[in-house]
This record gives structure tokens, sequence and C-alpha cells, in this order.
């Protein structure tokens, strides 16, 4: 999918924790939260982030979906797609993803998906969850589509993501 003009890339990213977020099991990705989001919203390229309470240590782990308060939702904007792949894999973001599985349930569903918005548009997370839902059930379109289905994705290309 090409980028059209006068867009942005919006993504949105589920799991389900392992545990509660007061764990000691989490622990290491829940102390990591303030850093990482932090450090993103410093990166080139960075538009928005669905923030939760701006408790320390919180993340937006509070955006908890379908009642559940391990499953959580990271929503962000970026400029383009090489912003996004700069700081998912050139930043210390990539050790903390290399670790994922140590925090989070491996889901058999699609969890991942990207889309563009409008510059300007603020997505909500029901509108990004019917992005998913729509992947999940359509495959990829210009309405809904991962990594795979970007030109411009060279970093993920190298990286092999799975």
């Amino acid at each position: 999918m090409q980028q059209p003009d006068g867009h942005h890339l919006a993504e949105l990213n589920v799991g389900r924790l392992l545990a509660p977020t007061d764990d000691p099991r989490v622990r290491d990705f829940m102390q990591a939260l303030d850093l990482v989001n932090g450090l993103g919203k410093r990166m080139p390229g960075f538009v928005w982030m669905m923030e939760g309470s701006g408790e320390p240590g919180t993340g937006n782990t509070e955006n908890a979906l379908n009642g559940d308060p391990q499953f959580v939702a990271n929503l962000t904007v970026w400029a383009d797609v090489a912003s996004l792949e700069r700081f998912v894999w050139g930043t210390i973001h990539k050790k903390f993803y290399d670790r994922r599985t140590e925090w989070f349930e491996v889901l058999g569903d699609q969890h991942f998906v990207m889309w563009w918005i409008p510059e300007g548009h603020v997505p909500t997370l029901d509108e990004a969850m019917d992005r998913l839902a729509d992947l999940r059930d359509n495959g990829p379109s210009r309405r809904a589509f991962g990594w795979a289905d970007l030109p411009a994705a060279t970093e993920w290309r190298k990286k092999v993501c799975t």
C-alpha cells in the first residue's frame, strides 16, 4: 500500500499480558513503558499516541480490551512508514520487542494492523479495533494491512518479522 498524499500511518498492536500489570512476571515490561513511550514521542515522524491516565509506569495499559485488564492495546500515528520502522527496529524498542514472549501470550489471531488516515485525524480505539477485525476477516486491503503489504517497509523485511 502506497501512502496517499495528505495521510499519516496509524497502527494498532494488541496483546494479552501473561499476568496482571503489578505482577513480578511483567515487571520489566511495565517499568520500561515510560522509557519506550517517551522515546517514541520524541522520534522524528511521531504524530500521536493513545494515552492512559498518565500514572507513571502504566503507559496506556488502562486501555484494556473486552473488560480484560491484561488485554491491552497500543495505538499510534506516524508521519510515514520509515518513521515507524525507525522507532520499532532502530531504537531500544527492538530490545523489548524481542522479549515480548516473556510478557505476552502468543495470540492465535491477527493482533497488529495499520491503515492510512487523513492528516489531523485522531483514530479511536473502536476505529482501530474495527480495522483489525477487517484485516482478520477479509485479509489485507487499502482499509487494513500489515508490514508485508507496505513496499516501503524495508527494515521489517530485513528483520524477517513474524
